[in-house]
């Protein structure tokens, strides 16, 4: 019989159980598959993947008794969301309905868990109305990105969107100014009129933010840089980025 899920409920393992737990919907950050497997199973499960638009990887069967220690996994473990995941099309209206100016941060391609847990402690702190990251290459929310954020990623909205173009032209047309954090921006984050809705948008630290989004951004923004050193952590960076626009909306 296949064991179906771990004990802290954070894996779903076997071939089937994983299967099903794709079609019952459950958040999946995931898919952990054994190099080389194959069979019937495997191709039904890789159209299951394909259909719902998950992520997989192929990965040494060390890695799978790793991750699920003394389980029959059968080559197969699904890393399941440690949170329920929202929509930035919902979030948004409701925002606007309640008369509020909204902040959201988009987080693109930034991979590092603690990182990620770092920036959702600071965004949940200074107000931020939700998170938004890309389906694919984003750091997976798990218990060290939780325990990072002391708990603000179990209270802040994150939304987990397929396409980061398509999120953008919906805040321009609901009334969001796009403001990109990039060190090839011309204009001063003090510069930049934050009062208004904003959605901001930060890159990973080795690729910064991707040419297609800087793009369609309305002003591209950037941090004064006196040392060496011309870059700054990325946590760091959001969070001077956050605290100013408290600052002038308050």
């Amino acid at each position: 019989m296949d064991k179906a899920t771990s004990n802290k409920q954070q894996t779903v393992y076997g071939i089937r159980p994983v299967i099903e737990a794709i079609g019952s919907g459950k958040q999946i950050d995931k898919i952990l598959i054994q190099n080389g497997l194959g069979g019937s199973l495997i191709n039904e499960l890789r159209t299951k993947i394909k259909e719902a638009g998950l992520t997989f990887q192929f990965v040494p069967i060390e890695k799978l008794n790793r991750t699920v220690r003394g389980a029959n996994h059968q080559g197969v473990v699904a890393l399941i969301s440690a949170i329920e995941y929202q929509s930035v099309y919902d979030i948004v209206p409701k925002l606007f309905d309640e008369g509020r100016t909204p902040t959201l941060l988009m987080l693109d391609r930034v991979t590092d868990v603690r990182n990620l847990g770092a920036i959702a402690r600071t965004a949940e702190c200074t107000g931020v109305d939700a998170i938004i990251v890309p389906s694919h290459g984003s750091a997976q929310i798990n218990e060290d990105a939780i325990k990072t954020s002391s708990g603000a990623l179990l209270r802040i909205p994150v939304c987990r969107e397929d396409n980061l173009k398509t999120v953008i032209n919906f805040a321009k047309q609901s009334g969001l100014q796009i403001c990109a954090a990039t060190e090839k921006g011309h204009t001063l984050y003090t510069e930049v009129d934050f009062t208004l809705p904003t959605l901001l948008i930060m890159g990973a630290e080795e690729t910064g933010i991707s040419n297609d989004l800087l793009k369609i951004s309305d002003v591209c923004t950037k941090l004064p840089i006196v040392g060496e050193v011309q870059s700054l952590n990325v946590s760091v960076a959001t969070g001077v980025f956050l605290y100013e626009i408290l600052r002038q909306r308050n």
